[in-house]
């Protein structure tokens, strides 16, 4: 199935140096976002302790964040979980109570909203446990973005299309966290493995583009590298399109439907597909293309001389 009814010939080349500036606003926006709000942090990387209540008929949590915060509790945060009858529950830690302790005041606190209310979970999260959550996080982040240049380079053999798929990859996690930043929605790490999820994504997609490009070079490797470059990505246009447009119906299920506990996860997913789908064409393509890519950097073993006389 083809999105398109025929081949697509749009100069994508031509006005990559406008996307530079829009990519440009975009992260810096971002980062700025991060510096001046910073991320809502989940307990997962906070510490902290969350539970989760059951009433017998709907609840006011406007009267349930009063008791709660009443009963000694600083800045709870209530919502409901999956009906208006059980409600999340998050506090800050809270280090001089023992479980027990906290499972008592907390009871005590929702029962006086309702006398029938129950505590039916609770969990507490130290924050050594939050530090090396994140910390793991981060290296993470950082031997997939290793990995993925080492493997570019020796797919394609050259740094070019390695270096402009991890400014790719950067690009659409940067994005999506000053989502998180300007949103505030939680972040935990459903969306940390949201955003891994994200940079597979688009990797494979920036791959598509590259095995096309490497497949116009070798038809004609006197081809001017821009124009390679527009013919490949015109020829992946129509399945880039449809397979984000179908994984998008999912994931916007999912964030209509999921409830606040798929928030985070599908929000970074919507966020990274729509800049994945934009990196591939105008980050990772392009890029290459500003360090000079030719028909010799993909077949290092053909010399200059022996491309001139093939067609």
């Amino acid at each position: 199935m083809e999105f398109f009814s025929h081949q697509t010939s749009y100069p994508f080349m031509a006005t990559r140096r406008v996307w530079y500036g829009l990519s440009a606003i975009l992260m810096i926006a971002s980062v700025a976002l991060l510096f001046t709000r910073g991320l809502n942090l989940a307990i997962d990387f906070t510490g902290g302790v969350t539970a989760q209540a059951s009433f017998p008929t709907s609840v006011d949590l406007g009267a349930v964040r009063t008791q709660l915060t009443e009963a000694g509790f600083r800045s709870p945060q209530v919502q409901n979980v999956g009906s208006s009858r059980t409600i999340a529950v998050r506090l800050p830690p809270e280090p001089k109570l023992s479980t027990q302790q906290i499972h008592g005041r907390l009871q005590e606190a929702l029962q006086k909203v309702n006398p029938a209310a129950v505590v039916q979970q609770l969990q507490v999260v130290g924050p050594e446990v939050g530090s090396q959550l994140e910390t793991s996080a981060a290296w993470a982040l950082g031997f997939t973005l290793l990995l993925i240049f080492l493997y570019i380079a020796f797919r394609f053999h050259t740094w070019r299309l390695s270096f402009g798929a991890i400014l790719a990859v950067l690009h659409d996690p940067i994005l999506v966290l000053g989502w998180f930043a300007a949103s505030h929605t939680s972040f935990d790490l459903t969306v940390v493995a949201a955003m891994l999820a994200v940079i597979g994504y688009s990797l494979n997609d920036t791959v598509v583009v590259f095995d096309r490009i490497r497949e116009r070079f070798e038809s004609n490797r006197r081809l001017a590298p821009n124009i390679v470059l527009d013919q490949s990505i015109n020829q992946t246009l129509s399945r880039t399109i449809m397979t984000k447009f179908v994984t998008s119906i999912v994931v916007v299920a999912l964030l209509v439907l999921g409830g606040p506990v798929l928030k985070g996860f599908s929000e970074a997913l919507l966020i990274g597909i729509l800049a994945g789908t934009y990196s591939s064409i105008y980050i990772s393509s392009a890029v290459a293309l500003e360090c000079g890519l030719t028909a010799e950097h993909i077949f290092p073993t053909i010399k200059k001389t022996e491309l001139d006389s093939q067609p």
